[in-house]
């Protein structure tokens, strides 16, 4: 079961060389970042740092969207401690509950409960729906939306392990270490472990632009955050943009491997955009995982722009 040292490969992007660290090739139930973050929950007696669990925990407790790379991935944590996976959404579309796809269908099918709670009560929210109706007892262990807590900092540590093993091995060039945010975890605590040797981290906001994204970063109780990186105009979670296809093909194109269509694609539009004037040596993508979730997003973008899916 590889849950860390995935590999690193060298590409070319429209004339940009970049090494791509592969996190899409770790556990086929767990990869990408979010094996990263829940990673101390597989085995907590090997983080001294992760002391808060109980040992009687049975069940998983999380909220989000119906196709979360999260839902999937806790589905896959779940599956392997042998708990259940209890996951809150708002609502569950008739046509997907019909013929379930992407995460959804994947969760469903490592048999997580997925709930929505637009059926229980229409005016309330997940989080607090698990807080004021559910009441977790001292069985369950509750995850915030999108690993986004402070037992996701071992995880990230490692990668970030991971990464410098792998630069101080290179030339004497400096590094830049990218990836996209939704809640910045991951890139908030790369940034915490790399800055120390130099090593700069840039982002983007996938979700709620920069000024959300630095409250994130602020919940989780630290003061340096990695560099938020942007384009000039607004781009709105979830939004389908033809732009976002088009790069997402081209990379597929060019470097032959599958990158996550929802974040990633913003992602690279920045770095384009800033590369040219503001890379100095090196570039070092962190592959998000999350490759699931593109059987929904594909679909989506063939209806709306009627390209080519492969699902």
């Amino acid at each position: 079961m590889k849950l860390n040292q995935s590999p690193v490969t060298q590409h070319q992007f429209d004339g940009l060389s970049f090494h791509l660290k592969r996190d899409d090739q770790l556990h086929p139930l767990f990869s990408g970042n979010k094996a990263r973050k829940f990673s101390a929950l597989l085995n907590p007696k090997l983080d001294e740092s992760v002391h808060a669990i109980p040992e009687n925990i049975d069940t998983l407790i999380s909220y989000g969207s119906v196709q979360a790379n999260s839902l999937y991935s806790l589905a896959g944590l779940a599956k392997i401690k042998g708990w259940k996976l209890e996951y809150y959404v708002h609502n569950i579309p008739s046509w997907l509950k019909a013929q379930p796809i992407g995460n959804y269908r994947g969760a469903l099918e490592l048999d997580a409960q997925v709930i929505s709670v637009k059926e229980l009560d229409n005016a309330i929210h997940p989080r607090e729906f698990i807080d004021g109706v559910r009441k977790p007892t001292d069985n369950c262990l509750v995850i915030p939306e999108g690993g986004r807590s402070t037992l996701s900092e071992s995880g990230v540590k490692q990668l970030a392990v991971e990464i410098f093993d792998y630069i101080r091995m290179q030339s004497k060039s400096h590094f830049t270490v990218a990836l996209p945010s939704g809640t910045g975890t991951t890139a908030l605590y790369l940034h915490k472990y790399l800055k120390p040797y130099n090593i700069e981290v840039v982002t983007c906001a996938c979700v709620g632009g920069k000024e959300y994204l630095i409250e994130q970063f602020q919940e989780l109780g630290e003061t340096d955050f990695p560099t938020i990186i942007d384009l000039e105009d607004k781009h709105h979670f979830g939004r389908l943009y033809k732009e976002d296809y088009e790069i997402w093909a081209a990379l597929e194109a060019q470097t032959h491997v599958e990158f996550d269509l929802l974040y990633d694609p913003l992602m690279w539009r920045c770095i384009k955009s800033w590369a040219s004037q503001n890379l100095k040596g090196e570039l070092l993508y962190v592959h998000q995982g999350g490759i699931l979730g593109n059987e929904s997003m594909l679909l989506r973008y063939q209806r709306e722009f009627g390209v080519e899916s492969t699902w």
